[in-house]
């Protein structure tokens, strides 16, 4: 069974969060950069200038995690340091908001910022163990050794080392994914030599031999025969071919010990091959794109069917839906935009009303407020400049969907009723739209403003416009 077929995510899908980190002796809150020759943390200020120096962190659970203990033992003193992992695109915000929690610390700011909060058990080791450990490198991440691999017969087919180093695809070999491109192989049966497409992996056979798996082009999935013990059904069939996911769990038999294996089965996209994974190496994160999953959405994608969220942030800030599944082939949740959904029936039944709206999670209150059907009112709202705006949500349990308002609904005259210099702000940052007194100004419009706040403002919205040039042809 190809239960150990992986593909390679994509960097700029797989690294989405970056490390913030408050120095409890320094009393500063800045963007984690990585670690230095001395085992010193290196940091950041938090500001656009040193974004390419951020240091991006795996969004998947299990690979964090791994990443994240192996970071910390790294540290010369670990101990007062307190880790914060965020969205990238919200990094610079939060991180100024929790530097004024730390210069001026009120009773309920802390509060905000624990659901960022990376907790790890830490134990000092004794230093004869930390000498001998800090001398090893460290090679958790990777599943194989170099050693491992036969290099004369990798040569035979044209992948020695040095070509796999400039491709970029040793890594992600040894890290046991399979590549996540095609590549071009070449295989000499000393009477021809054949040429052909294939992706990637390395596998270990039963004696511990380590092997190259060549996996190659078919012309369409064989779904017309068993698959370890499954025949598949007409619906079966339908799924896979449209979103490349069966959309349910299957026992699979293993042909040599006769175990039956709870497992999802997957389409690899670019072989054509079918690709099964066994239930229990499914690893549901705990939130997707700012939303928190409750058990019910957890317990939905665990088994293969597709699950429906709502008012995601997407990189940029801006607010977005979408249809999600854990893809076999993959290993982690993907997003359908391009492919029909799979499971429309399963969907219409996730009526939970969000615990996070817009990046900004709910307290236990305003969720239950908000499960009864009450207006609630939601503050610390992020535009797309950075900028914290305030208004109303409700939540429709019938159709699933959360309503945003600047004015209350329920026409309560509340002392938190928005401003209208909200509605400006939001409107001008956020929505493309133009402000008549401010639209010459060049910086973002801060919360309550709708007019000039400096002199440098008004100066630049008082400055004529220049004349057009004349587009006259010479004589």
């Amino acid at each position: 069974m190809r239960e150990e077929s992986l593909s390679y995510p994509k960097l700029k899908e797989q690294f989405s969060d970056v490390l913030l980190v408050s120095d409890s002796k320094k009393k500063e809150v800045r963007i984690v950069k990585g670690i230095g020759k001395d085992k010193e943390l290196q940091t950041v200020v938090p500001d656009k200038k040193n974004e390419s120096q951020f240091l991006r962190v795996d969004k998947q659970g299990d690979l964090f995690s791994n990443f994240f203990s192996n970071f910390y033992r790294q540290l010369k003193d670990p101990t007062h340091f307190i880790f914060f992992r965020v969205p990238e695109n919200q990094a610079i915000h939060i991180a100024e908001r929790m530097q004024k929690e730390v210069d001026k610390p009120t009773k309920m700011g802390g509060k905000q910022f624990e659901q960022h909060q990376i907790k790890l058990d830490y134990k000092p080791e004794n230093k004869n163990n930390m000498e001998t450990k800090q001398s090893m490198p460290v090679v958790g991440e990777y599943r194989y050794k170099l050693e491992q691999i036969d290099w004369k017969a990798m040569s035979n087919l044209g992948l020695g080392k040095e070509r796999l180093e400039k491709m970029n695809l040793l890594e992600p070999l040894l890290k046991g994914y399979k590549t996540n491109e095609l590549v071009p192989v070449s295989l000499d049966l000393g009477t021809s030599i054949t040429r052909m497409d294939a992706r990637l992996s390395l596998q270990e056979k039963e004696n511990g031999q380590v092997v190259l798996a060549i996996h190659g082009i078919r012309k369409e999935p064989q779904l017309n025969y068993k698959f370890f013990g499954h025949e598949f059904t007409k619906e079966d069939k339908e799924n896979l071919l449209k979103s490349g996911n069966m959309g349910r769990v299957v026992d699979l038999i293993n042909p040599k010990s006769g175990e039956t294996i709870p497992s999802i089965i997957s389409i690899d996209r670019l072989t054509k091959e079918v690709i099964a994974l066994r239930t229990e190496q499914i690893k549901i994160p705990e939130e997707i794109k700012g939303i928190k999953l409750n058990e019910q959405q957890k317990r939905t994608l665990t088994e293969g069917k597709s699950l429906y969220i709502e008012d995601m942030m997407s990189k940029k800030g801006d607010p977005f839906n979408a249809s999600v599944q854990f893809n076999a082939d993959k290993r982690y949740v993907e997003f359908l935009f391009d492919r029909p959904d799979t499971n429309k029936q399963s969907q219409s039944q996730q009526k939970e009303a969000p615990q996070v709206f817009r990046g900004k999670e709910l307290d236990e209150l305003q969720h239950q407020k908000l499960k009864d059907g009450q207006t609630v009112y939601v503050s610390g709202l992020v535009d797309k400049k950075g900028k914290e705006y305030q208004g109303y949500i409700t939540f429709d349990k019938e159709t699933a969907k959360t309503g945003f308002s600047f004015d209350n609904p329920n026409q309560l005259k509340e002392k938190a009723t928005p401003k209208e210099e909200s509605k400006t702000q939001v409107a001008v940052n956020s929505e493309g739209k133009t402000n008549e007194a401010t639209k010459k100004i060049k910086e973002p419009l801060k919360s309550e403003q709708n007019n000039p706040e400096s002199a440098k403002q008004q100066e630049q919205q008082d400055k004529p416009k220049a004349a057009a040039k004349s587009k006259g042809r010479k004589m």
